[in-house]
């Protein structure tokens, strides 16, 4: 029996992801990361809307109501597409995300306050078949610091469990019409 295609894209999509972020270093993980997640949720939203008629269509631009990262955060949750743990899990990201990207300095995963946000949702998510298949690949990267290493799992699980919503949803749909 060949393997479900919304299970190959999804662990596509989580390789692409792993790659991307590993390449990266510090504040770089998590922008990387983050927007990742974004374009994720991006892609899941438009799964489910109705095309627009506007070939030039610009409801995820920046200036629009759908062009942040938390305003598709809030959508995909209200709309019932993402569980309240994802969800929670998304915005525990997106403001670490601010945080850095905002931030003059050198912030880093290993400090405190970051650790004690993400700390709740990596127990969550460790809990994910995913973390204990890919944590010893990540473990084997020693240019990776003991604070990205988990970071980045949490954002793969995240963008693989949002991608394969994304592809049921397209299929649901192409069911449909």
């Amino acid at each position: 029996m060949p393997p479900d295609p919304a299970t190959v894209s999804a662990a596509e999509q989580a390789r692409t992801v792993v790659l991307q972020m590993m390449a990266e270093r510090g504040r770089g993980v998590v922008l990387v990361g983050a927007a990742r997640l974004d374009l994720a949720l991006e892609h899941l939203l438009l799964a489910v809307m109705a095309p627009s008629s506007d070939p030039d269509d610009k409801l995820f631009t920046p200036d629009r109501s759908l062009g942040s990262f938390g305003a598709k955060i809030s959508l995909t949750a209200r709309l019932g597409l993402i569980e309240p743990n994802i969800e929670k899990a998304l915005h525990t990201i997106r403001s670490v995300r601010n945080d850095f990207a905002h931030s003059a300095g050198d912030p880093s995963l290993e400090e405190p306050h970051h650790q004690k946000r993400l700390q709740r949702v990596y127990d969550e998510a460790q809990a994910n078949p995913l973390w204990s298949a890919l944590e010893p690949l990540l473990h084997q990267q020693q240019s990776l610091s003991a604070a990205e290493r988990p970071f980045i799992l949490l954002v793969t699980i995240l963008v693989a469990s949002i991608e394969a919503l994304r592809c049921c949803r397209c299929r649901f749909h192409r069911g449909q019409r």
